[in-house]
C-alpha cells in the first residue's frame, strides 16, 4: 500500500508539472501557484492551479489518475463534479492521466471538464482561453495492451461475442464457446469493461459498444501468421466452385480450408469480382485444395492464394452461407479485407454496412 501511495504521489507531481508547462506557454495566463490537496485521499481533487486571466482570478481543479481507461475516467469525472458542486466556484475541473484515448477525451467533453495527458493531448476552455492539442501517437503500454487483447486466444473470445453482441455470457460458457481458458476470458472481460466496450447485466457480460471494439480491432489488425503460397488453377466458374466445395467438406471438428478475403466476401456480401481466389487452410486443407483444384506452384501468373495458418484455431470461426461453401466468418473476412489495399477497404466497408450493423 505504501509503494502504491508513493507511485500515485509521483504521478500527481508529474501531472502538476505537465500542467505548469502547458500553462506557461500561454502569454495571457499568469500561474500564481499550484496547491496540493492533502486533506482526504478520496476528496475528488488532487491539486488546484490558481491563475490570473486578464486580471481576473480563476482556478483549475485537477484530478490525476494513473489510468486513463474510460471506466476510470468516468468515475473520476463524477468525483470531480461532486467536488465542484460543493466546494468550487469560478473554477474549471481538469482530468489528467498518462494517456487519454479519443473515447476518454469525449467523456471529458461530455462532462464539461478540461483534460491533459502526458502524451501531449490537452483541452482547456475557460474565461476566453482555449487550449487544444492532439497528438497521433499512442503510448507503448497502450499499444501493447491492445495487441494483447487482439492476440489469437483473446480474439477467439471477441469473435464469439461479436456474432451476437447483445447476448449475455457467463465466464464459463464463454470460455467453452471460444475454446479458451477461464483466465483468457477473464482478461478479455477486464479489458472490455475498462474501455467501456462491454457491460455486465444480471445475466452476464455483453458488448455494449461493438462498433467501437471493431473500429479499434481494424485499426490494429495484422493478418494471421502463416505461409502465403501462390498457385495457378486451370479451373474456373462452376467447375472451380464445385471442386472447392468438395475440398472444404468439414469431416472433423472444424474445416480444414475455407474461402477467405475477397473469395469469402463473394459469398457473404458480393462487391465486384477479382481474378484471384483466396483461402485459409490447415496443412491438411492445403493438400486437399492442391488435389481438388489441380494447383501448381507458380512465381508468376498466380490466380489462387492459400494462407497455411500457424494457428489453426482460426478455422473454428467459419460459416457456410451456401451448401459446401465454407467461408471465414463475417468478422474475419471484414478484418482481412481491411488490409487488402484500396479495393479491399471498399469491399470491407460494403460488407460491414450489409452484415455488421447492430442495434445497441
Amino acid at each position: 500500500m505504501l509503494k502504491q501511495h508513493r507511485s500515485m504521489k509521483t504521478f500527481e507531481n508529474q501531472a502538476a508539472q505537465a500542467l505548469r508547462l502547458l500553462l506557461q506557454q500561454v502569454p495571457a495566463l499568469k500561474l500564481l501557484d499550484i496547491e496540493h490537496d492533502n486533506s482526504a485521499p478520496d476528496s475528488g481533487v488532487d491539486f488546484t492551479a490558481r491563475l490570473k486571466v486578464s486580471g481576473k482570478r480563476h482556478a483549475l481543479v485537477c484530478e490525476a489518475k494513473t489510468s486513463g481507461q474510460p471506466r476510470h475516467v468516468r468515475n473520476a469525472l463524477l468525483s470531480l463534479r461532486d467536488y465542484m458542486s460543493h466546494h468550487a466556484q469560478d473554477a474549471t475541473p481538469v482530468l489528467i492521466a498518462p494517456y487519454l484515448s479519443p473515447d476518454a477525451q469525449a467523456l471529458c467533453r461530455e462532462h464539461d471538464a478540461g483534460f491533459l495527458d502526458l502524451e501531449g493531448n490537452a483541452r482547456l476552455v475557460f474565461d476566453g482561453i482555449f487550449i487544444e492539442r492532439q497528438v497521433a501517437s499512442k503510448p507503448l503500454a497502450d499499444r501493447r495492451a491492445l495487441r494483447s487483447l487482439f492476440k489469437p486466444k483473446s480474439a477467439q473470445v471477441l469473435r464469439v461475442m461479436l456474432r451476437d453482441p447483445q447476448r449475455t455470457w457467463r465466464v464459463t460458457e464463454l470460455a467453452q464457446a471460444a475454446a479458451v481458458s477461464l483466465g483468457h476470458v477473464s482478461n478479455v472481460r477486464t479489458a472490455l469493461l475498462e474501455r467501456e466496450w462491454a457491460q455486465v447485466a444480471e445475466q452476464g457480460l455483453f458488448l455494449s459498444e461493438p462498433d467501437a471494439l471493431l473500429d479499434e480491432w481494424r485499426a490494429t489488425y495484422e493478418p494471421p501468421p502463416g505461409r502465403r503460397l501462390g498457385f495457378y488453377t486451370p479451373l474456373h466458374g462452376n467447375a472451380f466452385e464445385q471442386a472447392a466445395r468438395h475440398a472444404m467438406r468439414a469431416e472433423e471438428e472444424f474445416p480444414a480450408a475455407a474461402f477467405s478475403s475477397f473469395s469469402a466476401a463473394h459469398w457473404l456480401a458480393p462487391y465486384g469480382r477479382t481474378g484471384t481466389q483466396y483461402f485459409h487452410a490447415t496443412a491438411d486443407g492445403l493438400e486437399r485444395l492442391q488435389s481438388a483444384l489441380k494447383l501448381s506452384l507458380t512465381d508468376r501468373g498466380e490466380n489462387l492464394i492459400v494462407t497455411v495458418l500457424d494457428d489453426t484455431d482460426l478455422m473454428r470461426d467459419t460459416q457456410e452461407p451456401a451448401p459446401g461453401a465454407i467461408c471465414t466468418s463475417t468478422i474475419q473476412t471484414y478484418l482481412d479485407l481491411s488490409k487488402a489495399g484500396e479495393r479491399g477497404r471498399e469491399a470491407a466497408d460494403h460488407l460491414r454496412r450489409k452484415l455488421l450493423t447492430w442495434k445497441t
